[in-house]
């Protein structure tokens, strides 16, 4: 069992690991992508650089800084943490057991922008299979999403029904992680349907009754597995106490996904400042 994982490789969590390594503290980062910052073509405000360096850069100077001091970084998608004795985090390949979890996978993902979508949010479109997937037992449900997270949502939703179509939205298929005759649907969505409740997804070529939605796309948000654990949020953020972490014993959140001001900046600061905390919390851990 590691003493910490960290999720996400950005700013905000490789600081955190480059702190936790140098107390000693056994630490694995894991993520997939670069996120928002790999958009930025030239910044300017961070402190150090006298020219500009594009975010690209700046992640993968950070990396690199982590690894040189034997941080071990595994490039994978996270699609799942379960609380068992400590944390069991599920990867597209494997499993891992920590103490404690350091969510920092920047901000959450957006919805869909089409019609129908804001006003039924909550009403039949749901974010987490393992929260709400009791809530519809034997009835009809659509996936939306093409990658290994929505393949992990359809196994999570296969407890309480088999009537499951996952829709890609017009996407390729990413995962191989589907299980044999998973019907899917490749059309367009064009809106969603519904008074009170969701009642059909509407795409360019039919019209597909559903009784509830549940949105994976890309890759799963700090938010999504924190809900997941029962951690409470405020809005599209984390809510994080003094010491960064959030309202689940041993899972600590920062950067993006805690708000605040969205800067490079801020989210390195927030790693470290965590990083001081995770290693109180591990001095009293019963682990």
């Amino acid at each position: 069992m590691r003493d910490v994982i960290v999720i996400g490789k950005g700013p905000a969590g490789i600081s955190a690991a480059i702190y936790l390594k140098r107390a000693n503290i056994d630490v694995l980062v894991i993520g997939k992508g670069k996120g928002s910052l790999e958009k930025a073509e030239a910044i300017e405000n961070y402190y150090g650089f006298v020219e500009p360096i594009s975010g690209t850069e700046l992640l993968d100077r950070g990396i690199a800084q982590a690894e040189r001091l034997g941080v071990e970084i595994l490039s994978d998608e996270v699609v799942g943490i379960k609380q068992e004795e400590g944390f069991v985090v599920e990867t597209s390949n494997s499993k891992f057991e920590a103490k404690v979890i350091l969510l920092a996978t920047g901000m959450s993902r957006a919805g869909l922008k089409v019609k129908g979508f804001e006003a039924l949010s909550g009403k039949g479109i749901s974010f987490c299979a393992v929260c709400d997937g009791f809530f519809y037992r034997n009835k009809a449900l659509a996936v939306i999403g093409n990658g290994d997270y929505a393949a992990s949502e359809i196994a999570d939703l296969n407890n309480f029904t088999q009537n499951i179509k996952l829709f890609t939205n017009g996407l390729a298929i990413t995962t191989d992680k589907l299980a044999a005759g998973q019907v899917t649907v490749s059309d367009k969505i064009i809106g969603i349907k519904g008074q009170d409740r969701v009642e059909a997804i509407i795409t360019d070529k039919d019209e597909y009754p559903v009784d509830g939605i549940f949105v994976a796309m890309g890759t799963a948000s700090a938010t999504d597995f924190a809900k997941s654990l029962g951690a409470l949020t405020e809005g599209i953020n984390l809510i994080v106490n003094e010491n960064f972490m959030t309202t689940v014993d041993g899972i600590f959140a920062a950067g993006d996904c805690i708000g605040g001001f969205w800067q490079v900046s801020k989210s390195v600061s927030d790693g470290a400042n965590a990083s001081r905390h995770i290693i109180k919390y591990l001095k009293t851990s019963p682990l």
